[in-house]
């Protein structure tokens, strides 16, 4: 897994809610974003700036966060973002420290490789699932999964159970299905005729 560069500087809290309210509205309208970390020892509430976080945020793939918070670093992922309702503007973000002993739960996305049987019978290759749950240690968790479908035929499907990647619990349903080869009208026709 990549791994991203971030700074924050640490927040105070108010102990009102209403001055909580003006204060975290002020940081919003100041281009800084609230955000905690926690996993660790004590909860540290900090902030970033928005233009820090956009590489990070709005992309499909997965970093372990290099957090950098008043000279003192560790090592985070990101755990939850908060958007708002009507803009899409980030309101806030949990980050959870992570360490190399204790596993975490990451979704990680999923990439389709090969050209599938049923494709080749004129079916439709579809990806039901665009990430997958896994529990590792963090620097266990690859970038992508890499699932083959050199072996899908037509009207079939390939569920969660069926998959395993080295060092890597899977936590989704077993049921649940990641792709499928679909019938297509053409060869549905082609069946028909044959």
């Amino acid at each position: 897994m990549k791994t991203f560069q971030l700074e924050g500087k640490t927040r105070e809290i108010a102990p009102r809610s209403a001055d909580q309210k003006r204060v975290l509205k002020a940081m919003r309208k100041n281009n800084e974003i609230p955000a905690v970390l926690y996993g660790g020892e004590q909860l540290i509430h900090f902030t970033v700036t928005k233009d820090a976080v956009r590489k990070l945020i709005y992309t499909p793939e997965i970093f372990a966060v290099e957090l950098t918070i008043d000279g003192k670093t560790t090592m985070a992922i990101v755990k939850d973002i908060q958007f708002h309702p009507v803009t899409d503007a980030i309101l806030h973000i949990d980050f959870l420290e992570v360490s190399k002993e204790k596993p975490v739960v990451m979704e990680v996305p999923i990439v389709l490789e090969g050209h599938a049987e049923g494709v080749k019978a004129g079916g439709k290759l579809t990806l039901q699932m665009r990430k997958l749950k896994v529990k590792a240690t963090y620097d266990q968790i690859p970038e992508q999964l890499v699932i083959n479908v050199d072996n899908l035929g037509l009207g079939k499907t390939m569920q969660v159970g069926a998959l395993h990647f080295e060092g890597l619990e899977l936590m989704n349903a077993k049921n649940a299905v990641v792709c499928a080869v679909q019938l297509t009208r053409a060869a549905r026709g082609a069946q028909a005729k044959a």
